[in-house]
């Protein structure tokens, strides 16, 4: 699916003709064609229209590529990710863009959210583009990197009530979500410090086949990588607390265990003694000594006793 969009708001048909009379005047209205699940018609587009280098068009049709930036002589090819929150885990979606110098052409597989939104809005209001292509650029690749932080922050309060599920109670579920959250954050900080990278390329490198002036609000847009960048070394800490707090709770509920297991066997013992005490003892105790009766009764009493004694210690103690 095609969409194409000027500087001014306007969306005009998505046919090659009419594809090729914008981009011819791109200089004056800009030209930003957003491509959607290409098929091949679209491959020929890029490759016979635009006459990109089979070599990007290689790398759109084979996903699994990383954040990088190719430099052409009129153009260049940069891939850069975007996260998102689907079926409660981040998915990384790959985007490819053609920065030329009045134009941009961004290809991805999945539907993007984020930059159908930003069409609607210049289409609302065209006056956000300022009238210059390069700004439009901007916004596109801005809106892309922002995509990000509300991501960061939705998996911030998942380890936020992760922690406190398990001061509540932990359970087997828990530690392998840990683990899987911090094997997909480790995997998110990779892509987004090459990211990182190609971003300051774009800084020193790319700028100049855009406007000059548009340099203070890329350094802005690498600002909110580095940020996010930073987020992700926090969360994985955060999850690594998250880790120590399950193994904190799961050893302490064992102490617990054994300290009630320890308390029982230890009431018992001295029980144990008095048994086989008068056991050993019973035909001389009820014979000579006392009656069957009394030997019964002083046989109770006295283990009681012994139990009364030992709870009073091990609660002064602060055991039980």
């Amino acid at each position: 699916m095609r969409t194409l969009l000027t500087t001014a708001g306007h969306t005009p048909a998505t046919r090659v003709e009419e594809i090729t009379k914008c981009f011819n005047a791109a200089h004056e209205d800009g030209f930003w064609l957003d491509i959607e699940a290409p098929d091949q018609a679209d491959y020929d587009l890029l490759e016979h229209t635009f006459k990109f280098h089979p070599l990007t068009i290689e790398d759109i049709q084979h996903q699994d590529q990383r954040p990088k930036v190719d430099e052409y002589t009129d153009y260049n090819f940069t891939v850069i990710f975007v996260a998102v929150w689907d079926n409660n885990d981040i998915a990384l979606r790959e985007h490819h863009l053609f920065v030329g110098e009045h134009y941009l052409i961004t290809v991805h597989l999945e539907p993007s959210q984020q930059l159908k939104e930003l069409q609607e809005r210049i289409k609302k209001s065209p006056e956000l583009t300022h009238g210059k292509p390069a700004f439009l650029t901007y916004m596109a690749i801005d809106t892309l990197v922002d995509a990000t932080f509300p991501v960061l922050d939705k998996l911030d309060d998942e380890v936020d009530e992760l922690e406190d599920e398990i001061t509540e109670k932990a359970t087997d579920e828990q530690l392998k979500r840990i683990y899987h959250l911090k094997h997909t954050v480790t995997e998110l900080r990779r892509f987004l410090g090459a990211q990182r990278d190609v971003f300051q390329a774009l800084i020193t490198h790319g700028i100049h086949l855009q406007q000059a002036d548009m340099t203070l609000y890329y350094r802005d847009v690498y600002d909110h990588i580095v940020r996010q960048y930073e987020t992700a070394d926090s969360l994985r800490d955060l999850l690594t607390g998250a880790m120590d707090v399950y193994l904190s709770t799961v050893s302490n509920r064992l102490n617990e265990t054994t300290k009630a297991l320890t308390v029982i066997a230890s009431l018992f013992l001295p029980l144990s003694f008095l048994t086989g005490f008068f056991g050993m003892n019973f035909s001389y105790l009820v014979n000579v000594l006392e009656s069957p009766y009394s030997a019964f009764a002083v046989g109770v009493a006295t283990m009681l006793i012994a139990t009364l004694i030992q709870l009073w210690l091990f609660r002064r103690r602060g055991w039980i």
